[in-house]
């Protein structure tokens, strides 16, 4: 081989899976984030999209729709068939505007719309902000005519602010597509295959030929599979490289991999069809799930789903029956010398859970149950659940029912005690959330339970983390909804997710201004159930909460809702931490005079001000404290005049500050 044949890559973002089958990075401590490598995902935060960006291959006609988008106000829609990656051409359309602000800093929006469930903010677009709107999943025209109407408005107010959108447009409903729309359409062509293969393989690192990518059979799957599944081909070449049963040069890699997308549907069938009793399929089954976990951990999940399945053991001793050794290698199934089971071929394990999953439907709800259980064995560590987990909610997802994975959410949370949440209950829904087809459905479902009745203390632990880590990436507004709510129950837990709300909207300007209009309106709409938003919201306003520099007219608006309440001990931390960020920093001198505005100089609200200032100045014996404290109080003095001057033009006495001293 020589240097010119060779094609090698020094340098791929992103973390590299060392071991076969799927890749689950976790962020943080423990296994508080996850993040789910291998499915398509509606999270389109930034080191996801650089990410992407080193593996996109741009298909026929890119130019042209990148071309349309860079006007402000532009609106593209993509039309392209199934499987030709158009979502992520959509996504690098948006990303190829230029960089956007960082999660710490203020910048342009880049978010995606729900397709179908309703929005409950509303969306105010900014100049440059980015916007994707995935009808892709659309398969019936009243749905799309209901989508259109949405479009409609989006489309205006896009225009209108100078902000940029891109539309997935559905496969199949080309008939119902507006004609006024057409003009604003770019039809995509698929990305050459081979490229894509070549593309991934560089960035794993990988070492080959171009005459290597170049064989009948390969030429195929460039020409016909979608391009998830070429990803995946080259994402089972790097799997097969890295676990080291499978040699040590790229030829049998490949070919591993190759047989991996081609015949385990077949092979597995083939077993399946010869394997006829309960407790070889009962154990086929549990080692595809249990996959890389101790043989004893094995064992005692297939007897788990054996009793779950209500298999009657037969009436013998166990030392009479075939042992657990024999059984296994009868199924193609390995012990590792450390005592981790797998199975000889590379990805049998995924292709045996989509057979059962798929051709058994009668026990998916055995199999909901018998994960609920198992997913809880001794022997297994905090990853090994979550990838039991994520291997479950595949299956389930795959099939349609996105409710097994959350019955399992809920279950775990309800079970978990102490301040955690449970690691498998939001790997659950981090992985629902993040799917094409149902990620809606979740995001409806924590609305529900954030909305609800009573829910336990780990169910709201459970939706708070989820809302951090998944919806405040994807899409915050939705986060911050689904996070009020629940910031303003009773409990431990609630006062966790007010925490996690007030950082949420204190790192972006835009959602620290929407959160302050959304409390005032709750506060409201309902006076008598107010108590707990105007704790939150007087929380909200203090210094240390606010973003930098200070919106003085969002702060305004805030503390003018604050004071038009009863004086509470409440306002006592509010004014006292801006008093303190004046002594501090007299840059911030206008909250002073912000803060006394916001009376409107009524005389209850003034003399509260002054007495919190009396008390402040006094705690610390300190001249910056004083000179502040003095400034504030010709503050108070003034609007009290005002107010004086304007009772005495109506014909009552003047009262003034000093008075009340």
């Amino acid at each position: 081989m020589t240097e010119q044949d060779r094609v090698t890559v020094n340098d791929a973002r992103g973390p590299v899976n060392n071991g076969e089958g799927h890749q689950y990075v976790f962020y943080g401590v423990g296994a508080d984030w996850m993040v789910r490598k291998g499915v398509e995902s509606l999270r389109i935060a930034r080191e996801d999209r650089l990410r992407l960006a080193d593996r996109f291959v741009p298909p026929r006609d890119f130019r042209i729709a990148a071309d349309r988008l860079k006007k402000p106000g532009s609106v593209v829609l993509l039309a392209a068939p199934p499987g030709s990656g158009r979502r992520a051409a959509a996504i690098m359309l948006l990303h190829g505007l230029g960089e956007d602000g960082g999660a710490d800093e203020e910048g342009v929006r880049f978010e995606e719309f729900p397709a179908t469930d309703k929005d409950e903010s509303p969306l105010a677009p900014g100049e440059g902000d980015r916007f994707l709107l995935d009808l892709s999943g659309l398969v019936d025209e009243e749905a799309y005519a209901n989508a259109q109407r949405r479009l409609a408005v989006r489309r205006s107010q896009v225009q209108e602010a100078g902000a940029h959108m891109v539309v997935v447009l559905p496969s199949g409903l080309e008939h119902a597509h507006p004609p006024e729309l057409e003009p604003h359409t770019v039809t995509l062509g698929r990305p050459r295959g081979l490229a894509v293969v070549t593309r991934y393989l560089r960035m794993d690192r990988m070492s080959f030929r171009p005459a290597d990518l170049g064989s009948p059979d390969l030429q195929r799957l460039y020409d016909r599979s979608p391009m998830r599944e070429l990803a995946r081909l080259a994402g089972l070449v790097r799997a097969a490289r890295d676990s080291g049963r499978f040699g040590a040069d790229f030829a049998g890699w490949l070919d591993q991999a190759m047989h991996a997308v081609t015949d385990r549907a077949d092979e597995v069938g083939h077993q399946v069809t010869t394997v006829t009793t309960a407790p070889e399929r009962a154990l086929l089954l549990a080692t595809a799930v249990f996959e890389e976990t101790h043989a004893d951990t094995v064992y005692e999940a297939w007897h788990g789903l054996l009793k779950t399945v209500r298999h009657q053991e037969e009436p013998t001793t166990e030392l009479e029956r075939t042992g657990f050794g024999d059984r296994l290698a009868a199924l193609g199934i390995e012990r590792a010398p450390d005592g981790r089971l797998r199975f000889e071929r590379l990805a049998y394990a995924d292709a045996v859970r989509t057979y059962f999953w798929a051709n058994f439907p009668g026990v998916r709800d055995d199999l909901r149950d018998w994960i609920g259980h198992a997913a809880e064995l001794r022997g297994l560590t905090t990853d090994d659940r979550v990838n039991i987990v994520v291997r479950f909610g595949e299956r389930a997802l795959a099939v349609g029912r996105p409710d097994h994975l959350f019955d399992l959410v809920v279950r775990w949370a309800d079970l978990a005690t102490g301040a955690a949440h449970d690691p498998r209950a939001v790997a659950a829904l981090q992985l629902g959330l993040s799917h094409e087809r149902f990620g809606g459905w979740f995001r409806k479902r924590i609305y529900d339970c954030a909305t609800s009745g009573p829910v336990s203390e780990g169910l709201v632990r459970v939706l708070t983390a989820a809302c951090l880590q998944s919806l405040g990436a994807t899409h915050p507004d939705q986060a911050m909804v689904r996070l009020h709510h629940l910031a303003v129950r009773k409990g431990e837990a609630a006062r966790e997710a007010r925490e996690v709300l007030l950082g949420l909207a204190g790192r972006d300007r835009r959602l620290y201004r929407l959160l302050i209009d959304r409390v005032r309106d709750r506060m409201r709409r309902n006076p008598h159930k107010a108590e707990p938003h105007l704790r939150l919201l007087t929380e909200l306003l203090t210094s240390e909460r606010a973003p930098d520099p200070p919106p003085w007219p969002d702060l305004f608006l805030g503390w003018e809702t604050v004071f038009s309440q009863p004086p509470t001990g409440l306002w006592n931390p509010l004014v006292s931490s801006w008093l303190g960020t004046v002594a501090g920093d007299s840059s911030r001198e206008l909250a002073l005079e912000v803060l006394v505005g916001a009376t409107h100089g009524r005389t209850p609200a003034l003399h509260r001000l002054y007495a919190i200032a009396c008390d402040w100045s006094g705690s610390a014996r300190h001249p910056s404290r004083a000179a502040v404290a003095a400034l504030f109080w010709q503050h108070i003095d003034h609007a009290q005049y005002a107010r004086s001057e304007s009772t005495e033009r109506s014909g009552a006495g003047p009262r003034t500050t000093e008075e009340a001293r």
